[in-house]
């Protein structure tokens, strides 16, 4: 909407944001909209107030922004609706929130636009009640039958683990096309149901390559990697062309599996139906070879790129941390900032697993205090818990215990469980006692505490130590998860499980086993002077 201005109001907007306590490119945007702001008032000419919002959206001057929307006395639908998709995009959401409830309170009636937004908006805050009260809005209006709105309510639901909501948002949407089955599609996968997730996929009208995709990479994503596999090799065989999407994730799920050879035939897939690989896929690619151990075709992969990202380079560094070439995924960093990128979190949590591996706690420490010192909002627990990781494995748990107590945060689990790791690696029992507490103080119920303490007993050859662990555990009805692993032979993975016996080679195993055991003894035996 455009208002002209009288003469009476001709003044320069008084700010709320200090423009002293900005970074200078946002500062420039600042003024920018102070200018602008300024000559539509002193020129009477129409204006346009939603791009006036925008201006203060793009230059971070939120409360302005907010009281020039809120001291407009009329709005249009479509400038309400470009002020609350201002809010959205730079994550204020709950300002774009508090617009739309404004629009409703001044009796404009939202259409399917302004819903899908504001519900969008809700899904990023994780606002799960807000989100419910606008679906409520929206039957009201009958604007959950239209397509954006409904698989914007749907997506919603999916996203926040209701996944009953989201099954009757489902069944309430007139005519469901691709994106509302594979919204919920992920939405089951997310919350673990794949029978579900795979009925719903079977019971698809038309299944094409994005319900493919979203059925490949909700398994990938979601630790159902087998499944991932198997159903990109279905959904060749049904003739159907993989494209750009879906590699990332089949590489991902070979990855996590360590099928070196399947993926290898996934890597000559994509050589074949696809003309030109993007960024994309060459960085899944990357990190599939790294993980599998295959750095050389890691390598061949990452020098095959005519542009490279932040991504190729992280995926290069990580690589190379994981494969225990700590010495090479520092040289690789120094190359990333010579070539002008600017490392990330990403970067940097790969620094410090790289110098974990190898015991650099120096050069660990370095990069963790560069990053505090030049970009702090880089960091986050995840770096924190990972110094605390590099401090124990290394022997030096008073720094780490200092590191503890000044975290500017409560330490969560995964902190506790570092220092407690590196008390067993050094035999530290009376502080891997007191991380153990303090474990098991925030989660009572977690087997995986007990069974690290338990091992540190046994590593210090405390067996009374062991025995009362294992019995609290068997008092408190607790199960020690079992120890998984996985080995590729002639492109099929065999998953092993402790204490399993379905494998349908197991008789055979185990006989080359006690033939292996006797063989062992009997050498042992030998060489016993």
């Amino acid at each position: 909407m455009k208002t002209t201005l009288s003469k009476a109001s001709l003044s320069i907007p008084k700010l709320k944001s200090d423009p002293q306590t900005l970074p200078s490119s946002i500062n420039l945007l600042l003024h920018k909209a102070q200018r602008s702001h300024a000559h539509v008032l002193k020129s009477g000419i129409p204006i346009p107030e939603s791009k006036i919002v925008h201006l203060y959206c793009n230059s971070k001057a939120f409360s302005d922004a907010h009281q020039l929307f809120d001291e407009t006395p009329q709005w249009d639908l479509v400038s309400a609706t470009a002020v609350i998709g201002a809010f959205a995009r730079h994550g204020r959401c709950k300002d774009a929130i508090a617009v739309f409830a404004r629009v409703l309170h001044l009796g404009i009636r939202p259409n399917q636009f302004t819903f899908g937004t504001v519900i969008h908006t809700c899904t990023s805050l994780r606002e799960h009640d807000a989100g419910k009260q606008l679906h409520a809005c929206a039957m009201k209006t009958g604007l959950q039958l239209n397509v954006f709105v409904g698989s914007s309510v749907l997506d919603h639901y999916a996203k926040l683990g209701s996944v009953e909501e989201a099954q009757r948002a489902f069944e309430d949407t007139h005519d469901p096309n691709v994106v509302s089955y594979t919204t919920l599609i992920f939405g089951y996968l997310k919350n673990e149901r794949f029978k579900d997730a795979l009925w719903i996929f079977s019971s698809m009208p038309e299944r094409n390559i994005v319900s493919w995709n979203a059925m490949i990479g909700g398994c990938s994503q979601t630790g159902r990697n087998e499944e991932a596999v198997n159903l990109f090799v279905e959904m060749c065989r049904e003739g159907l062309r993989p494209n750009q999407s879906t590699f990332p994730c089949v590489f991902t799920a070979a990855a996590n599996i360590g099928a070196l050879g399947m993926g290898k035939s996934f890597h000559a897939h994509a050589i074949k139906h696809l003309i030109d690989h993007n960024v994309f896929v060459s960085n899944s690619l990357i990190s599939f070879y790294a993980k599998c151990g295959s750095m050389e075709d890691s390598l061949q992969a990452f020098n095959g790129l005519s542009e490279r990202n932040v991504i190729s380079w992280n995926a290069v560094i990580c690589g190379y941390a994981q494969n225990g070439r700590g010495k090479e995924a520092l040289e690789s960093f120094q190359m990333m900032r010579n070539s002008g990128l600017r490392p990330n979190g990403t970067t940097l949590l790969c620094l410090l697993f790289a110098c974990n591996h190898v015991g650099l706690v120096y050069e660990g420490y370095a990069f963790f205090k560069l990053a505090q010192e030049e970009e702090p909002s880089m960091l986050k627990a995840e770096h924190y818990a990972c110094m605390v990781d590099l401090l124990s494995r290394s022997g030096r748990f008073m720094e780490a215990k200092r590191f503890l107590e000044e975290l500017p945060f409560d330490p969560g689990i995964g902190f506790w469980k570092a220092l407690l790791s590196g008390c067993r690696i050094h035999l530290n029992v009376e502080l891997a006692v007191l991380a153990a507490q303090q474990l098991l103080a925030l989660d009572p119920e977690d087997s995986s505490s007990y069974i690290l303490l338990s091992n540190v007993y046994s590593s210090a050859g405390r067996w009374r130590s062991v025995s009362m662990i294992r019995k609290q555990m068997k008092e408190k009805g607790m199960v020690r998860i079992p120890g998984c692993s996985w080995i590729e032979v002639r492109n099929k993975v065999h998953v092993f499980v402790t204490g399993a016996k379905r494998h349908a080679q197991i008789d055979e195993m185990n006989l080359l086993l006690r033939i292996c055991y006797e063989h062992m003894k009997e050498t042992t035996i030998q060489e016993i002077p």
